[in-house]
């Protein structure tokens, strides 16, 4: 493997993998591409093609020239994927089919771990009933059957966590991410519910990952996360950082179903994952961000996935 192509690579996602592939000993050569919806420019030293992954015509010589792709191009989030019902089965599921038809190389594929929808009682693995509640996570799981008979590395991804790289931005639609930030810039944490499991890892675990995942034979479905954890629970977690702060929980009817808790032994034994970043790292890291100033409004809508595609879709 030398030639890595990585799609959606100027995501936040991305940039730890970008990150986590420039650190390995074997050199690759690495060419991002991406549309850059969310972001003004890309700077990292990689190379960098500017498309979006629906100009197929742009996008075929460079899987002639790569001997693995890492697709991370997605719409992402429930909220996102609601707003134009039709560009999201075009991106995250028609895009993949079309990938599966041309390009007969290492694959590696970033699904979700909510196509388990709601099934709180059991410690779902890879064979576990499926029951996705949302267009996301049933596009993603469509497209996990497209590739289920390449050479294709998928990861079912837990709640994403944490900074990845220095020009990534933050996405503050995420748990832990919202959660700490709000801790800090307003004394409260809301909980809705509070007994939902999540499974949670770090962008930079995912990151290390996959650029593991190159050279690694292992093929087909691995669940990914670090950690199991209720929203009650993770508000504690958080407090204890912000001994401050105020717990607040709502027993309104929670809007967002999924409860989970997934078990990451396939990925143990045959991807060799362990989990360096923890969630305590996560939170000390946005905390030092806040604290510091280095972002100056953490309610810009460029750092909520679907508050940005509802103004660029208007």
């Amino acid at each position: 493997m030398k030639n890595i192509l990585v799609v959606g690579g100027a995501g936040y996602i991305g940039g730890a993998v970008t990150d986590a592939l420039l650190k390995k000993k074997n050199k690759y050569d690495i060419v991002v591409y991406d549309k850059l919806l969310y972001e003004e420019s890309y700077r990292k030293p990689v190379g960098f093609v500017y498309g979006d992954i629906l100009d197929t015509k742009k996008l075929k010589p460079l899987l002639k020239w790569a001997d693995a792709v890492i697709w991370l191009a997605a719409i992402v989030g429930d909220g996102a994927c609601k707003l134009d019902e039709v560009l999201t089965y075009e991106v995250n599921q028609k895009a993949v089919q079309w990938l599966s038809k041309n390009f007969n190389k290492r694959i590696i594929f970033t699904s979700t771990c909510s196509v388990y929808g709601a099934q709180k009682d059991a410690l779902l693995n890879e064979h576990s009933p499926i029951n996705p509640l949302s267009l996301y996570a049933v596009t993603k799981l469509r497209s996990e059957a497209y590739l289920k008979n390449k050479n294709a590395l998928i990861l079912r991804l837990g709640t994403v966590f944490g900074i990845s790289d220095q020009f990534a931005r933050l996405r503050m639609d995420l748990v832990v991410n919202t959660m700490t930030v709000r801790a800090s810039e307003t004394g409260k944490i809301t909980v809705f519910g509070g007994g939902q499991f999540r499974p949670l890892i770090h962008v930079k675990d995912i990151g290390e990952t996959i650029a593991n995942g190159i050279e690694s034979k292992a093929a087909g479905i691995y669940n990914l996360s670090a950690l199991n954890i209720t929203m009650i629970d993770l508000a504690k977690k958080i407090h204890k950082h912000f001994p401050k702060t105020k717990i607040h929980s709502d027993d309104i009817m929670v809007q967002d179903n999924r409860n989970y808790k997934v078990s990451t032994e396939k990925a143990q034994r045959d991807l060799k994952f362990k989990p360096h970043h923890s969630l305590d790292e996560g939170i000390l890291e946005l905390k030092e961000v806040v604290q510091s100033k280095r972002i100056k409004n953490y309610s810009n809508i460029r750092y909520h996935n679907a508050m940005f595609l509802k103004e660029v879709l208007k």
